[in-house]
């Protein structure tokens, strides 16, 4: 495994993050293929023993049983915790991003974790509701109260991820040092505006669904699998562009055969050939892991990676919000 440093924190990550998503009690009205707590325990141990050390959860996944179960699962395989990043998230729930939201979310999430402090603590959306100075501030004093070493955001658009980082320096409060947005082969549209911004701070990008949640790491549309059939999540975000992603899934697959590499480490390596610190990957198979990892050994030549890119045409906006949404 290889490793980088968070932004300017300090906090070295592997290359690869684990998606937690994947974890907690399935339900009918959030996921039915996420693993039980045994399984958890057992894949969060195979993960480390391949040298991956960083974590990716929230709040509202499985209703908050994904941090129970990870958290559970640290604490039963015995591992330090200074040997760990733990990454969560905030901002679908009561309140959004508000200043009570923030300070209550926080501790039910290093509760349900087993630990004092969080490496990093991102919020999942931009809230419309809440002045960004509030959200700033509240923020920041969670880094003070050593509750958070450092902050992080996801999926928006350019000129508000800009607004919020203005906000920070200005009142000289902690800064996001991450970005969690939403980047693959098939989904791109962040080039245009909030990556280059994020770059322009320094931010490392740890971009969610990289396998474009599984479409990339096989050909053809379907899968077969639980998540393929009953993921209603994954559906609404790609099957919309279904033709144009085909042709590019089929790229990957004719690299990854002349490359003799699976369509997965094409599709990751990609991801570390256009500047990502660590993709974050979800998945309910420890083979799914095995392969990952392999990735960051994998060095993409510019001829590979426009060929994968050249049948790219711009998709309508999946991620950042126009207003607010509960789950």
């Amino acid at each position: 495994m290889k490793y980088t440093t968070l932004g300017k924190t300090g906090i070295k990550v592997s290359r690869i993050c684990v998606g937690c998503m994947s974890y907690g009690k399935p339900s009918e009205d959030f996921h039915l293929w996420t693993l039980g707590e045994d399984e958890t325990c057992q894949m969060v141990k195979h993960v480390l023993d391949l040298g991956v050390n960083f974590f990716d959860t929230a709040n509202c996944y499985a209703h908050g049983t994904s941090e129970e179960y990870l958290g559970k699962a640290l604490k039963n395989i015995g591992v330090k915790r200074e040997d760990v990043v733990l990454a969560s998230k905030v901002y679908f729930n009561p309140g959004f991003l508000s200043r009570e939201a923030i300070l209550r979310e926080i501790d039910g999430t290093l509760q349900r974790l087993g630990t004092d402090y969080l490496d990093l603590y991102q919020i999942h959306r931009f809230d419309y509701s809440t002045p960004i100075e509030e959200t700033m501030e509240a923020l920041h004093s969670l880094v003070v109260a050593g509750k958070v070493r450092a902050i992080g955001a996801s999926a928006m658009y350019g000129y508000q991820f800009h607004n919020m980082q203005i906000c920070a320096e200005r009142n000289e409060w902690t800064l996001f040092s991450t970005l969690q947005n939403h980047y693959n082969l098939i989904y791109r549209e962040d080039e245009r505006e909030l990556i280059p911004v994020a770059e322009q701070y320094g931010v490392s990008r740890i971009p969610y669904s990289p396998l474009a949640g599984g479409h990339l790491s096989h050909c053809g549309w379907e899968s077969g699998t639980k998540r393929s059939n009953t993921d209603k999540t994954i559906q609404s975000k790609y099957d919309h562009a279904k033709e144009n992603d085909l042709e590019i899934i089929d790229r990957v697959d004719q690299l990854a055969q002349r490359l003799g590499v699976s369509m997965s480490q094409v599709a990751l390596a990609w991801q570390f050939k256009r500047g990502v610190a660590a993709p974050i990957v979800g998945a309910t198979n420890a083979k799914h892991f095995d392969d990952a990892v392999k990735s960051v050994d994998l060095t993409l030549s510019d001829e590979d990676a426009t060929f994968l890119e050249a049948p790219y045409k711009a998709n309508e906006i999946v991620g950042a919000l126009s207003e607010n949404m509960t789950l």
